[in-house]
């Protein structure tokens, strides 16, 4: 077995004339939390989809734990557990049920299933809730049975699509804790999400993808330092009376790269050139914005990268195209696209 749980080479998918993934080439190593990050579109899912064997890819090739997924797609299943976004269940089975009944898809023993369902649910602190139906489950005590509904077959390599999106702060917190316990046991763990905050705190490496291409690729801290030695700088203003229309004034700076909104009166800028602080006070004082307070700072945040390298623009289209980006194979990031 090599060192590389995942091997993309060129890896290329088309719907049409429209390049969803175009010509990724991506190694994931054994034993890494892997985060995989995109606007909208942006052509994750479908690269997700293609690894998982659930769709084919156009051209370009990948192997799953030494597996190729054209060739072998029925061993590389045997080597990876999803966790979806969308949870799949049965409101009327109890936990211990919904598991057993995933399990037998598997054709795992009784006795081992019955050990693993065991296993699995205090793993997730959910042995008392064993014989409950799901129905009567919070929305994060479900999340808990889907993601240990992935590790019944004893995956490899796990793929977690948006585990955390629409819980509270505590079960994101136990998600998050979870995955780790997951990654110790030995298993891969390729993660999905639009939160930063999680991606940043979990990922080994991580790897934004824009128009299909792997645009920026590295450790957290790695990618934050590019932010941080580069022209970019980190405003951070208060402004009491902060409204939609300033937030936009601001955004359409020339000298603005990314405006992210903390609170209802807090804003995080991120601004290129030496001009820029003065032409922001000058646009919100245009617009009658009444500053509280504002700083200066170089401690950039994934969500800087990420803004910083896909833009700012919302993605409203995703058939969107835009011009060809090198991909990078070994971590280097392009520099052309962090202004």
């Amino acid at each position: 077995m090599t060192e590389n749980a995942i091997e993309m080479e060129n890896l290329t998918k088309k719907f049409g004339d429209f390049t969803a993934v175009d010509n990724i080439s991506l190694d994931i190593k054994n034993n890494e939390i892997f985060g995989f990050l995109g606007p909208n579109g942006a052509g994750k899912s479908t690269t997700i989809r293609m690894l998982c064997t659930l769709s084919n890819p156009t051209s370009g090739s990948a192997k799953i734990a030494d597996y190729d997924i054209m060739k072998d797609p029925a061993e590389v299943r045997k080597k990876i557990g999803l966790v979806a976004e969308k949870m799949i269940m049965y409101d009327t089975l109890t936990a211990a049920e919904n598991l057993r009944f995933f399990g037998k898809l598997y054709a795992i023993p009784k006795q081992k299933l019955e050990d693993r369902i065991d296993e699995l649910l205090e793993l997730v602190n959910m042995q008392e809730w064993k014989h409950t139906q799901i129905s009567k489950f919070s929305t994060g005590m479900k999340q808990r049975i889907n993601v240990i509904r992935a590790l019944l077959p004893e995956p490899e390599i796990i793929f977690m699509d948006e585990p955390t999106l629409g819980l509270d702060p505590q079960t994101t917190y136990s998600i998050r804790d979870i995955t780790r316990e997951i990654n110790k046991s030995g298993v891969t763990v390729i993660l999905t999400t639009h939160a930063m905050i999680e991606a940043e705190a979990l990922s080994d490496r991580v790897a934004i993808i824009d128009h299909g291409k792997i645009a920026a690729l590295d450790t957290p801290q790695n990618l934050k330092n590019l932010i941080t030695k580069s022209d970019v700088s980190i405003f951070g203003a208060k402004i009491t009376n902060l409204t939609p229309k300033l937030i936009e004034k601001i955004n359409s700076l020339d000298v603005v790269a990314a405006v992210s909104q903390q609170d209802d009166h807090n804003l995080k800028i991120s601004a290129n050139g030496t001009d820029a602080l003065n032409q922001i006070i000058d646009v919100i004082r245009h617009e009658g914005g009444n500053i509280a307070s504002i700083t200066n700072s170089n401690e950039s945040t994934l969500e800087d990268v990420f803004l910083a390298v896909t833009g700012k623009e919302i993605r409203d289209q995703a058939t969107e195209k835009a011009a060809p980006t090198p991909h990078h194979r070994d971590g280097q990031a392009p520099k052309s696209r962090i202004r």
